[in-house]
This record gives structure tokens, C-alpha cells and sequence, in this order.
């Protein structure tokens, strides 16, 4: 199981029927390939799409039908399109249930910084922003590290996405949630060890006594 699998079905497993879900850009759009076929959860992409399904079947992409990063995807029967003021008041107005967006950095605090790397283009922020603040609880899916530098760090050093706090970071070697406390270890990647996760840590991190596996 390369990187990727491993913490988009980890992420999956956070999703519960009914929750309206948001996939941000890049590693997070696999996370619908690996939630259960009876699932009642609804994907939704800020460019105007509730109901996206993973991948659509090989030949049957359509230049209309995206995620936010341009990507092809599938529609379940009764998916909603609609523009982006429609799309941007669903995130704005609370009623996201769950975001999961990739990340640059995320600090001590559990602050997010996911949307700009100073020095190089940019895009455009998107809708991260909108998302870490509006959304109800937010995963951030990432890898632990970047060509062998940590990305969970103390301090962030490039911008912030927001001021809030995340809910939870998966990444390829653990499991992380952000408390009033501090960073909680609550889960290792198989094969990893709590000495290797602190190795790849910038940041502190609290950990249990026990702390479990990822279940495959």
C-alpha cells in the first residue's frame, strides 16, 4: 500500500452516513475511492458539485463534470450543480459537515498553513480558507515529511490558512489530533515506531502510553 492508499482509507474511516464532505485539491480526492459502495455520504467540491462519486468508469470523463483541481469524477443519480456564490454559501454558512484538505505545515497549535509557498506562483488561495473556518470538523492529509524535513512543526513558517485549530491530521506515518493539551500521538502507520514519529516531529507531541496501529 503506497502513502496515498494508506491515508486516504485512513481518512475515510473518519466519514459517517449523512455527512456532507468536502475534498480539497490533490491527495484528499482519493478518499472517495474508499469509503463503502452503501455509504450514505455526500461529497461536495467548491467549484459547485454535491454527489461527486470517485473516478467516473474509464471513457466516460466529461470536461464539465471536475473537482476543484480540474480532475474528472463521477456523479451519483440526483447530484446538485450549481454556481459558486451557491457553493461558497454552503461552506460559508456552516454547513459542511467534514474538509479534508492537503497541508504544507500544520504548528503546535494546530494551525493549518496549506495555500501558499512564498517565492513561487500561486494560483489563487481557493477556497481553503473559507473551508478551515467553515467547515465542521476538519482533516488535514498530508505526508509527515517533505524531501526529509518535517511538516508538523512548531511554528508555522509560511502563511496561515486560518487561526482555527484542526480536528485531525493523517499522515504516512501516524495519526495526530490537536488538543487544548497539545499534539496527541493517537495512531502509528504499520511498521513505524513511536521513536521514528518523533524523529520526523518538529513539534512535541503527547504520547499514551498506548498507542495502536492504523487499521488496515
Amino acid at each position: 500500500m503506497d502513502e496515498r492508499e494508506l491515508i486516504a482509507k485512513r481518512v475515510a474511516r473518519e466519514l459517517k452516513d449523512g455527512d456532507l464532505v468536502n475534498l480539497g485539491i490533490g491527495l484528499p480526492t482519493h478518499v472517495a475511492a474508499y469509503v463503502p459502495p452503501n455509504a450514505a455520504i455526500f461529497f461536495q467540491s467548491e467549484n459547485g458539485v454535491v454527489g461527486m462519486l470517485a473516478l467516473p468508469e474509464e471513457g466516460l470523463e466529461a470536461e464539465d463534470l471536475t473537482d476543484a483541481g480540474g480532475g474528472p469524477i463521477g456523479a451519483l443519480p440526483g447530484a446538485a450543480t450549481f454556481d459558486s456564490a451557491m457553493s461558497f454559501g454552503l461552506i460559508r454558512g456552516g454547513h459542511l459537515d467534514v474538509t479534508v484538505l492537503g497541508g504544507l505545515q500544520v504548528d503546535q497549535e494546530g494551525r493549518l498553513a496549506n495555500w501558499m509557498v512564498p517565492g513561487r506562483m500561486v494560483p489563487g488561495m481557493g477556497g481553503a480558507m473559507d473551508l478551515v473556518s467553515g467547515a465542521k470538523r476538519v482533516i488535514v492529509a498530508m505526508t509527515h515529511t517533505a524531501k526529509g524535513h518535517p511538516k508538523i512543526v512548531k511554528h508555522c513558517t509560511l502563511p496561515l490558512t486560518s487561526i482555527r485549530r484542526v480536528n485531525l491530521v493523517v499522515t504516512d506515518m501516524a495519526v495526530i489530533e490537536p488538543t487544548d493539551e497539545g499534539l496527541v500521538l493517537k495512531e502509528l502507520a504499520p511498521g513505524t515506531t513511536v521513536e521514528a514519529v518523533r524523529e520526523a516531529t518538529e513539534a512535541d507531541l503527547i504520547v499514551p502510553d498506548h498507542v495502536p496501529f492504523m487499521a488496515a
